[in-house]
């Protein structure tokens, strides 16, 4: 019986010693990983510009503003403080920031009204009304705006069979010229290359043609692809709930490579966020609590960092620095080439919508409903607002457009 009672004691020895191991083994392979200014860190390569009259015809034409989501708009020279010259909209979550162009905003309510807005204004221009969830910005490119939207009835839903759609209206008058059937889709659209890319909760990413929406190309992924997609050059680059980045070639949908979330105890990390690209890297938020930098030419993981809760939040990436909020109430900029922490500003509750620069400015809002606008060199606060939600500002060079819960807000500066 002792031996019995001997050999159980080691036996349970053992296995605490292989699951303190294991844990120890897990806890390493999710360290934060350092980051190199001298491997694949690009300080030469830029986002094309667009020429003036682009940007005077259409100042804010896709979620993020250009096709890298970068969330920058350096030529807009608008500062804090702002006052409002008008108010729109009413008690529907506006979850996503409007588009601008042709002198109009256009965005979507949660319950799936699409809005153009004069800019000069407020005042309502045109509506599309289609019953669909909604939660995503839509994209404007050649006197058309394309939008996506989830399934009928009640939002969030996930049992199988559900469908959405991708829209694309006449920006004068709002009359669609072509809708798609394609799985539920939370994607904020880039239209390029005649092609208009989203994914959906099937797990697909598509190329629709620009002019009618076939489907051109699709690819599956291992999961829902709930956040949009970055392109620079002839690459896309984009993240699944199946824990992964995938790079495509943007011409066929042919994968290039597939990077991961770092292993962990538990799941893997999940990708909400939508890419941004700069620098020769890709940058991701994802929810086991990290933001990563992968090499967009090769895939591999370039660094790490993480934060005390969810990252939802797309980056926004200026000046070899990259900014994201966490629902550990923190807002971050990182250092681009290393992931070093430059300065961090704890708000006042959970962030999860993603953050936009303009000037030398970058504003983000709290799910407890306050936008904030910080110096993006220092971090240092120099306005509030009490209203936002998730991603709150957009621009032209003429005013600034605020997203609250419910309204938007169209605010010049105070003289």
């Amino acid at each position: 019986m002792r031996r019995l009672l001997l050999a159980a004691l080691v036996l349970v020895v053992l296995a605490g010693g292989a699951a303190a191991a294991y844990v120890l083994y897990k806890k390493h392979q999710s360290r934060n990983i350092h980051g190199s200014a001298s491997v694949e860190f690009v300080t030469t390569q830029t986002v094309p510009h667009r020429t003036p009259a682009e940007l005077h015809r259409v100042p804010w034409p896709t979620y993020g503003r250009d096709d890298a989501r970068q969330r920058v708009a350096e030529d807009i020279r608008l500062r804090p403080p702002f006052r409002k010259l008008w108010v729109a909209g009413g008690t529907s979550l506006l979850e996503f920031p409007p588009a601008i162009g042709y002198g109009r905003l256009y965005f979507s309510n949660n319950p799936g009204t699409l809005f153009a807005l004069s800019t000069r204004t407020g005042k309502r221009a045109w509506t599309f009304a289609t019953h669909r969830c909604t939660a995503a910005s839509p994209a404007v490119h050649d006197q058309t705006v394309f939008a996506s939207f989830m399934n009928r009835g009640a939002c969030n839903q996930t049992r199988s069979g559900l469908d959405g759609m991708v829209a694309a209206l006449a920006v004068g008058s709002g009359k669609p010229r072509w809708t798609k059937k394609i799985g539920p889709t939370e994607t904020s659209p880039l239209v390029a290359n005649r092609r208009v890319y989203v994914g959906d909760w099937r797990g697909k990413v598509y190329a629709l043609d620009e002019r009618t929406g076939r489907i051109r190309w699709s690819f599956q992924t291992g999961d829902k692809v709930k956040g949009g997609v970055a392109l620079l050059g002839n690459r896309l680059f984009v993240g699944s709930y199946d824990g992964h980045v995938y790079a495509l070639d943007a011409r066929t949908g042919r994968k290039i490579w597939r990077a991961s979330a770092q292993p962990r105890l538990g799941s893997l990390g999940t990708f909400y966020s939508t890419p941004a690209v700069g620098y020769g890297r890709v940058y991701i938020g994802s929810t086991d609590g990290k933001v990563y930098s992968f090499g967009a030419a090769s895939g591999k993981l370039r660094w790490s960092h993480g934060t005390g809760g969810y990252v939802y939040s797309s980056p926004a990436v200026w000046n070899r620095r990259v900014y994201a909020g966490s629902y550990d109430h923190t807002f971050y900029c990182f250092d681009a080439a290393t992931g070093d922490v430059r300065w961090q500003f704890h708000a006042n509750g959970p962030i999860s919508g993603s953050p936009t620069i303009l000037g030398r400015i970058v504003y983000f809002a709290t799910l407890a409903g306050r936008t904030y606008a910080l110096n993006a060199v220092t971090g240092r606060r120099v306005w509030t607002f009490p209203d936002g939600k998730y991603s709150p500002v957009v621009a032209d060079s003429k005013r600034l457009y605020l997203v609250g819960y419910a309204k938007v807000y169209g605010m010049v500066p105070k003289r």
